[in-house]
């Protein structure tokens, strides 16, 4: 099933997920070196890499919600709501955590938004991969590719 919001038959949502993704697990080891002692840079790394998450986040969630409003009802949509439900909530987490640090220019607790926001980026990301590789979203069928075995060589 190929998706509307695509860039030459290439889906464009999973294309950018992977900056919000990597800025807020970034985020999160800049908050453990920040714990353990490391030095206080760690500290600004962290909020700058959960500031370009929500950001990173946010330009994704435009294709993946157009991807989302294209979908026929069923229990691949419901996944996809889902999978849009736990993402605004990591992204709500995230921005509480960015806000919080930027208020009090320190941690504030804020550390445990991160843990929790990584927590639902993860399950979210399965939710995705449900998607994908179970109802195969933005899967488009190759000519070449038999839907029982691997292309003959």
């Amino acid at each position: 099933m190929s998706t509307p919001a695509s860039f030459k038959g290439h889906p464009i949502h999973p294309m950018l997920v992977p900056l919000a993704i990597g800025l807020w697990i970034f985020a999160l080891v800049a908050d453990v070196m920040t714990r353990v002692g490391g030095a206080p840079a760690w500290r600004t790394v962290a909020f700058y890499a959960i500031g370009g998450g929500v950001v990173g986040a946010l330009l994704a969630a435009v294709p993946g919600l157009i991807d989302l409003f294209s979908m026929s009802a069923g229990p691949t949509k419901r996944i996809g709501l889902w999978h849009m439900s736990v993402n605004l909530l990591a992204v709500a987490l995230f921005a509480t955590a960015f806000v919080m640090r930027l208020r009090t220019s320190g941690h504030s607790g804020s550390i445990l938004f991160t843990v929790l926001g990584v927590a639902l980026i993860s399950m979210s990301g399965w939710l995705g991969g449900e998607m994908v590789y179970v109802g195969g979203v933005g899967v488009t069928a190759s000519a070449g590719n038999s839907p029982t075995g691997p292309p003959a060589a």
